[in-house]
């Protein structure tokens, strides 16, 4: 073909991959077995860092199907279309190093060689999933605009931080099946999913709660922040038939969990996925806000618990007492309580619960 005439567009053999675990209802753990290094080398070879070579070839033509030559192929063609659009790439390389943040996390030195300039560009292209600067600017260079996040007041977020967790949410969602998006399924699922508070330990609830959340067609995606993101959660929709709700566990407390996850799940019910800076300048910005932080409560705190709750002695027995009736964690009732300012920050906080990672990980494999 002319390479004039060749598209300027590329397709990682991870769109077979999981067009093919789909059509055979295989899931990523099924695949994953069968490969060296199991999850992580799926990860790699889905996100394109990780070349299918002969040997994984052999496990992908027994798993999904196809012979091995038609994945060498496919890894093949791949290099090929990807060389083509590196070299338009080329053409605006300052625009895409300055504005598009490498997956390392690090900004490369101002001068590169010709080959290191090449590898920064095929790096951000893959991880990215995008062939044009431009579409790279529609989806990821508005982030702190038409997709905003909802962080703490009290840090300020590196773009480059905040995108990145980002996509890694977004790559960590497409792996996750869920059911259609469905807006009226997760609204009914609210009283389920606020049982699950009153379990102590992230093994245990993360898995219920990642699939409550799937039947209603959200992927709930756990993601550690990378140094300088102070995000803790984000909601999007990644597809028209899936929504993402992506958790940090930056604070690893209950309260501070459950409060986020229910604010994330108000702006996929009430804002179509879209998540806000604290203190962001748009006009819109603290009605959104506002709105997911009342959704949040009124999920946690009954509406017409709310005037008992204010009224509640700050004791430890009466706090669990209350907790019990309502059927949460005590922890997350101090929370509300101090979040509307019946109690100082300072108090009851013994009734926490508060994981390390150590307590969370497992619950991520």
């Amino acid at each position: 073909m002319d390479r004039q005439l060749a598209p300027d567009w590329f397709s990682k053999p991870a769109d077979s991959i999981r067009l093919l675990m789909q059509r055979r209802g295989i899931t990523v753990a099924e695949l994953a077995r069968s490969l060296e290094n199991g999850i992580d080398t799926f990860r790699a070879i889905y996100d394109g860092t990780r070349a299918i070579d002969e040997k994984i070839a052999r496990i992908l033509s027994n798993q999904l199907g196809g012979s091995s030559d038609f994945w060498l192929s496919r890894q093949k063609h791949f290099e090929t279309a990807l060389d083509r659009v590196v070299d338009v790439a080329r053409q605006e390389s300052d625009a895409w190093l300055n504005l598009v943040p490498s997956p390392n996390g690090r900004r490369p030195a101002k001068k590169l060689s010709e080959e290191r300039l090449r590898q920064e560009l095929r790096q951000r292209l893959i991880f990215f999933g995008v062939s044009k600067l431009d579409a790279w600017e529609r989806r990821y260079g508005s982030a702190l605009g038409a997709t905003r996040f909802r962080t703490s007041k009290s840090y300020t977020s590196s773009v480059d931080s905040l995108l990145l967790w980002l996509r890694r949410g977004e790559i960590e969602a497409e792996l996750t099946s869920t059911r259609p998006w469905n807006p009226e399924n997760l609204r009914d699922r609210i009283d389920e999913l606020r049982k699950l508070t009153t379990i102590s330990s992230p093994r245990r609830f993360l898995p219920k709660l990642r699939s409550l959340l799937a039947a209603a067609g959200v992927a709930l995606v756990v993601v550690k922040a990378p140094p300088g993101c102070r995000a803790s959660g984000a909601a999007r929709m990644v597809s028209p038939d899936k929504a993402m709700l992506l958790m940090s566990f930056r604070h690893r407390a209950d309260d501070q969990f459950w409060f986020t996850l229910f604010h994330e799940i108000g702006h996929l019910l009430l804002h179509h996925g879209t998540t806000c800076v604290d203190g962001d300048d748009l006009p819109t910005s603290q009605q959104i806000e506002t709105e997911a932080n009342d959704f949040a409560s009124f999920c946690l705190i009954p509406i017409h618990r709310t005037e008992e709750l204010e009224e509640l002695p700050p004791s430890s027995s009466s706090v669990i007492r209350f907790s019990v009736s309502v059927g949460i964690s005590p922890g997350i009732t101090v929370g509300q309580m101090q979040y509307r300012k019946i109690i100082g920050y300072d108090r009851l906080n013994h009734l926490k619960r508060r994981w390390s990672w150590e307590d969370i990980e497992p619950a991520l494999v």
